[in-house]
């Protein structure tokens, strides 16, 4: 057990850091008041590799580890929470290209998306089925070599400026076996999108509907064989839970630190905030509490590495855990701020708006407890 990072992870995490103050720190407002999807600076992070984090070198992904990610994702988010899940995404999209996928669709289309020439978006929730992911009634009929695609997905990351759809649908009966995972690529006709949702926070990526209306997709475009979709589709969201708790553990980060030099330079009763002992242990409390997220978020990690027979109950722990940490200690710092923390000049208030979310997606924290809660009656 060591707590410490490598001196190959120390390297990655100074990168992310020289990355993200160079290049999302300066712009992340504008991106978020104005709805800009930094497709340029997405592929400056691709470069560095930021696009196939735990893919394999076979077609140029970087091979890291989920540990490795999570140090990486923490220190983008410490800087813009929205761009920095959308990388995540779209890392989850290429992993599952990678891991489920053929030697030909790997060439096809891993290159492109290492690059970020190709942006990819993960396509599970409808809008009748969110935490019933299993229900999904999107319908992929077999015709010759090609499928007949027809349904919607919603709240869709990326949707219609993206490139890659992996698309859970039904090609079975009900259920979870009778889910297959299948690959639409833009433009393909029968494909088009809702309205750009307007959002409390991630604006910096759009989002809105994946519409198929007898959407003919190529059999060769499915991922693994009929009925494994849903599986596949767990398996990205274990790996996911653990980037979007780094996204929450970065953002709070950057809240904490923001509140710790408020409390420094602002001044009431003629004296410093930071001389009051009452918000001296606010500030106490929310170092605590991210640094037990934090070291939750690396466990998991770890034993996904590893294949750990916890692993997919702990990434649950780690994302319900730093997810709910985050939102909390970001909305503590606002509070410390007072008024000033409500107020767009001051980017406590983004962090809050853009942290909220993640206890929503990559599952509910609600059915983050439902796993827990069936892991441990399982075992009693």
């Amino acid at each position: 057990m060591d707590f410490e990072l490598s001196a190959d992870q120390r390297a990655f995490q100074d990168m992310a850091r020289g990355f993200a103050a160079e290049h999302l720190a300066p712009h992340a407002a504008e991106w978020d008041e104005h709805g800009i999807f930094p497709v340029d600076t997405l592929r400056k992070a691709a470069e560095l590799g930021f696009a196939g984090l735990y893919c394999s070198d076979e077609q140029g992904g970087t091979g890291l580890t989920r540990l490795d990610a999570a140090v990486l994702f923490e220190e983008l988010s410490a800087a813009d929470p929205s761009t920095a899940a959308y990388i995540s995404i779209h890392n989850m999209v290429a992993w599952m290209i990678d891991s489920f996928g053929d030697a030909e669709q790997k060439a096809r289309w891993l290159p492109s998306m290492f690059s970020m020439e190709r942006l990819g978006s993960y396509c599970l929730t409808e809008p009748g089925s969110g935490s019933d992911a299993a229900s999904l009634r999107t319908r992929a009929e077999r015709d010759g070599d090609h499928y007949v695609l027809n349904g919607s997905k919603a709240f869709i990351s990326g949707a219609g400026a993206t490139d890659l759809y992996i698309v859970m649908c039904r090609t079975g009966g009900p259920g979870p076996k009778g889910i297959s995972a299948i690959v639409v690529e833009k433009d393909t006709p029968g494909l088009s999108f809702g309205k750009k949702e307007r959002k409390m926070g991630w604006n910096s990526q759009p989002t809105a509907q994946v519409i198929l209306e007898d959407c003919r997709v190529p059999v060769a475009n499915r991922l693994g064989a009929e009925g494994e979709g849903f599986k596949f589709a767990m398996k990205g969201l274990d790996g996911g839970r653990i980037n979007i708790a780094a996204c929450s553990l970065g953002g709070a980060r950057a809240c904490l630190e923001q509140a710790r030099d408020y409390m420094n330079s602002r001044q009431q009763f003629g004296k410093p905030l930071a001389d009051f002992q009452a918000l001296q242990f606010m500030l106490a409390d929310m170092a605590t509490e991210l640094d037990a997220a934090r070291l939750m978020v690396h466990r998991a990690a770890v034993a996904l590495d590893h294949g750990h027979p916890e692993a997919t109950n702990w990434c649950a722990m780690a994302k319900r855990f730093a997810t709910d940490v985050g939102f909390k200690v970001a909305n503590e710092a606002l509070q410390l701020h007072g008024g000033y923390g409500y107020i767009r000049e001051y980017p406590v208030e983004r962090f809050v708006r853009d942290l909220r979310v993640h206890q929503i997606l990559e599952g509910t924290n609600q059915v983050m407890r439902m796993i827990v809660a069936r892991h441990l009656l399982k075992g009693a």
